[in-house]
């Protein structure tokens, strides 16, 4: 399957295993940045962390490869990654409370 450059993706992802207290978030915000991706990253009361990202396919790849892994410190166990219509809604990538 070839990717086309321009081609946007979307995703509604839940990391799971220790991802709270270890900077995740943060560490995941920055990483957006990087990779040019928006979007909003939250903890779960259930100590998962969700977040929903978009982006050109190519960057969308690059972040989900480092959301596999996490900061230094995160220890992922599973990921479960929904892909979702793009729509292009968000600003920026930002911690949601």
């Amino acid at each position: 399957m070839t990717e086309f450059s321009g081609s946007k993706k979307s995703f509604h992802i839940v990391v799971s295993g220790r991802v709270q207290g270890v900077g995740y978030r943060y560490s995941t915000v920055r990483t957006a940045a990087k990779y040019r991706v928006f979007g909003w990253v939250r903890n779960n009361s259930d100590g998962s962390v969700e977040l929903e990202c978009e982006g050109n396919s190519k960057d969308i790849d690059n972040f989900i490869k480092w959301l596999k892994v996490g900061p230094a410190g995160a220890r992922v166990t599973s990921i479960e990654i929904k892909e979702k219509q793009y729509q292009g809604i968000y600003p920026n990538f930002a911690i949601e409370y």
